[in-house]
Protein backbone atom coordinates (compact mmCIF):
# COMPACT_ATOMS: atom_id res chain seq x y z
CA UNK A 1 0.00 0.00 0.00
CA UNK A 2 1.28 3.47 -0.87
CA UNK A 3 2.19 5.95 1.91
CA UNK A 4 -0.77 8.26 1.14
CA UNK A 5 -3.20 5.33 1.25
CA UNK A 6 -1.77 4.24 4.62
CA UNK A 7 -2.20 7.79 5.95
CA UNK A 8 -5.81 7.95 4.73
CA UNK A 9 -6.62 4.59 6.31
CA UNK A 10 -4.99 5.79 9.56
CA UNK A 11 -7.14 8.95 9.51
CA UNK A 12 -10.25 6.80 9.03
CA UNK A 13 -9.27 4.65 12.01
CA UNK A 14 -8.69 7.74 14.15
CA UNK A 15 -12.11 9.13 13.23
CA UNK A 16 -13.87 5.77 13.69
CA UNK A 17 -15.26 6.61 17.12
CA UNK A 18 -13.62 3.57 18.68
CA UNK A 19 -11.91 3.75 22.07
CA UNK A 20 -8.35 5.10 22.18
CA UNK A 21 -6.59 1.77 22.69
CA UNK A 22 -8.59 0.14 19.90
CA UNK A 23 -7.53 2.94 17.55
CA UNK A 24 -3.89 2.60 18.59
CA UNK A 25 -4.05 -1.17 18.02
CA UNK A 26 -5.61 -0.58 14.58
CA UNK A 27 -2.84 1.90 13.66
CA UNK A 28 -0.11 -0.49 14.84
CA UNK A 29 -1.64 -3.27 12.76
CA UNK A 30 -2.03 -1.02 9.73
CA UNK A 31 1.62 -0.02 9.79
CA UNK A 32 2.81 -3.56 10.53
CA UNK A 33 0.84 -5.04 7.62
CA UNK A 34 1.72 -2.39 5.07
CA UNK A 35 5.36 -1.46 5.67
CA UNK A 36 7.56 -4.51 5.04
CA UNK A 37 10.50 -3.26 7.13
CA UNK A 38 8.40 -2.62 10.26
CA UNK A 39 8.75 -5.69 12.51
CA UNK A 40 7.44 -4.37 15.85
CA UNK A 41 5.00 -1.47 15.95
CA UNK A 42 3.49 -0.11 19.10
CA UNK A 43 2.80 2.71 21.49
CA UNK A 44 4.17 3.76 24.84
CA UNK A 45 1.90 6.02 26.87
CA UNK A 46 2.83 8.57 29.50
CA UNK A 47 1.87 6.90 32.78
CA UNK A 48 -1.11 8.38 34.56
CA UNK A 49 0.04 6.83 37.84
CA UNK A 50 3.83 7.24 37.85
CA UNK A 51 5.58 10.53 37.13
CA UNK A 52 8.09 10.42 34.24
CA UNK A 53 7.32 6.82 33.29
CA UNK A 54 6.25 5.27 29.99
CA UNK A 55 3.86 2.32 29.99
CA UNK A 56 3.51 -0.12 27.11
CA UNK A 57 0.27 0.37 25.21
CA UNK A 58 -1.17 -1.47 22.22
CA UNK A 59 1.38 -3.08 19.89
CA UNK A 60 1.86 -5.65 17.15
CA UNK A 61 4.88 -7.94 17.24
CA UNK A 62 6.83 -10.10 19.66
CA UNK A 63 6.21 -9.59 23.36
CA UNK A 64 8.64 -7.30 25.17
CA UNK A 65 10.00 -7.19 28.70
CA UNK A 66 9.97 -3.39 28.47
CA UNK A 67 6.47 -2.73 29.78
CA UNK A 68 7.67 0.34 31.73
CA UNK A 69 10.47 2.69 30.72
CA UNK A 70 11.62 5.69 32.78
CA UNK A 71 11.92 8.99 30.95
CA UNK A 72 15.50 9.43 29.77
CA UNK A 73 16.24 5.69 29.51
CA UNK A 74 16.74 4.26 26.03
CA UNK A 75 15.52 5.83 22.81
CA UNK A 76 11.89 5.81 24.00
CA UNK A 77 12.78 7.51 27.27
CA UNK A 78 14.90 10.03 25.39
CA UNK A 79 12.00 10.98 23.11
CA UNK A 80 9.71 11.33 26.14
CA UNK A 81 12.05 14.10 27.32
CA UNK A 82 13.06 15.71 24.01
CA UNK A 83 9.62 15.59 22.32
CA UNK A 84 11.46 15.10 19.01
CA UNK A 85 11.39 12.21 16.56
CA UNK A 86 14.46 10.02 16.85
CA UNK A 87 15.64 7.67 14.10
CA UNK A 88 18.41 5.13 14.68
CA UNK A 89 19.53 3.42 11.48
CA UNK A 90 21.93 1.08 13.32
CA UNK A 91 21.05 0.38 16.95
CA UNK A 92 24.52 -1.09 17.58
CA UNK A 93 25.87 2.46 17.20
CA UNK A 94 23.37 4.08 19.60
CA UNK A 95 24.73 4.88 23.07
CA UNK A 96 21.28 5.03 24.67
CA UNK A 97 19.70 1.97 23.00
CA UNK A 98 17.59 -0.33 25.21
CA UNK A 99 17.76 -3.76 23.55
CA UNK A 100 14.39 -5.41 23.04
CA UNK A 101 15.48 -8.16 20.66
CA UNK A 102 18.73 -9.26 19.08
CA UNK A 103 16.95 -9.01 15.70
CA UNK A 104 16.34 -5.25 15.91
CA UNK A 105 18.69 -3.28 13.65
CA UNK A 106 16.95 0.11 13.35
CA UNK A 107 14.26 2.04 15.18
CA UNK A 108 12.10 5.15 14.96
CA UNK A 109 10.30 6.76 17.89
CA UNK A 110 7.82 9.61 17.29
CA UNK A 111 6.27 11.65 20.11
CA UNK A 112 2.54 12.33 20.35
CA UNK A 113 1.80 15.73 21.85
CA UNK A 114 -1.50 17.14 23.11
CA UNK A 115 -1.68 20.90 23.69
CA UNK A 116 2.10 21.04 23.98
CA UNK A 117 2.29 18.18 26.49
CA UNK A 118 3.86 14.78 25.80
CA UNK A 119 1.17 12.06 26.05
CA UNK A 120 2.52 9.05 24.14
CA UNK A 121 4.82 7.84 21.40
CA UNK A 122 4.87 5.55 18.42
CA UNK A 123 7.79 3.11 18.56
CA UNK A 124 8.79 1.01 15.56
CA UNK A 125 11.59 -1.55 15.34
CA UNK A 126 12.99 -3.03 12.15
CA UNK A 127 15.10 -6.13 11.64
CA UNK A 128 16.76 -4.29 8.73
CA UNK A 129 19.66 -1.88 9.16
CA UNK A 130 19.08 1.57 7.57
CA UNK A 131 15.39 0.70 7.13
CA UNK A 132 13.74 3.98 8.13
CA UNK A 133 13.31 6.23 5.10
CA UNK A 134 12.37 9.90 5.01
CA UNK A 135 8.92 8.84 3.76
CA UNK A 136 8.50 6.47 6.71
CA UNK A 137 9.49 9.25 9.11
CA UNK A 138 7.05 11.72 7.51
CA UNK A 139 4.23 9.14 7.54
CA UNK A 140 4.76 8.32 11.22
CA UNK A 141 4.95 12.00 12.18
CA UNK A 142 1.73 12.77 10.27
CA UNK A 143 -0.08 9.88 11.94
CA UNK A 144 1.12 11.03 15.37
CA UNK A 145 -0.15 14.56 14.71
CA UNK A 146 -3.54 13.08 13.81
CA UNK A 147 -3.51 10.90 16.95
CA UNK A 148 -3.37 14.00 19.17
CA UNK A 149 -7.17 14.24 18.80
CA UNK A 150 -7.81 10.96 20.69
CA UNK A 151 -5.83 11.89 23.82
Amino acid sequence: MEINAILEEAKSAIQSGKKRDEILRDIAGLLDRNVDVFNWTGFYLASEEEDRMLELGPYVGESTDHTKIPYGRGICGQVAESHETFVVQDVSQADNYLACSMDVKSEIVVPIMKDGEFVAQLDIDSHTKDAITTKHKELCEQICRELESIF
